[in-house]
């Protein structure tokens, strides 16, 4: 069996060197549900991209999708679970572009500007990131590729059906995209010391 995968180490060092670079020091995160394959390898590239960082991850931070909606609800709710904490961020990294997009909706309520007040970053480049407003920065799969190589592997295993090849991982690496939705954080959003 030959298993494609992204590979989430690097997606997490793209996004969170790209917000650190800009000079993101406080970091909310988007985790995503429980039941997500992807869950948690991801969270766990993110905490070692924040420790190479030098970037705390503060837990009243950290909110999980909840619910097994597609839409952009969980993202909402989520966020506003952020904001309730009272906990001081400058930008957002998400789980998704999904989720992204309805956490801007609830930080817009709150009289928040994108990227101005919260910089924020999504994950996959669904075809609308581009076209959202601000655009979306967002870690992009290759989707693209990732299905040719799996069509590629069922291919061979059609042409070979005798030979037993060993189980493989493919890993892919993603990119960064990055459009409007990011920018050094305001001075005014800077913590006190």
């Amino acid at each position: 069996m030959t298993n494609i995968v992204l590979n989430h180490k690097r997606a997490a060092e793209l996004a969170i060197d790209h917000l650190a670079g800009l000079g993101h020091r406080h970091i909310a995160l988007i985790k995503g549900q429980a039941f997500s394959s992807d869950t948690e390898p991801r969270w766990q590239a993110i905490q070692h991209a924040a420790a190479k960082a030098n970037l705390k991850l503060a837990p009243e931070l950290v909110a999980q999708l909840e619910g097994y909606s597609p839409s952009h609800e969980p993202g909402y709710f989520a966020a506003q679970r952020l904001l309730v904490s009272k906990e001081h961020f400058t930008a957002l990294f998400a789980f998704n572009d999904v989720s992204a997009i309805g956490a801007i909706r609830a930080f817009r309520e709150a009289a928040l500007r994108i990227p101005q007040d919260i910089s924020i970053v999504g994950f996959d480049d669904l075809q609308s990131a581009a076209f959202q407003n601000p655009g979306l920065t967002t870690v992009r799969q290759p989707l693209r590729t990732m299905g040719i190589l799996a069509a590629e592997a069922i291919l061979r295993q059609i042409a070979s059906p005798t030979e037993h090849p060993s189980s493989r991982q493919v890993v892919v690496d993603p990119e960064l995209v990055v459009r409007e939705s990011t920018c050094p954080p305001s001075a005014k959003r800077l913590p006190r010391s």
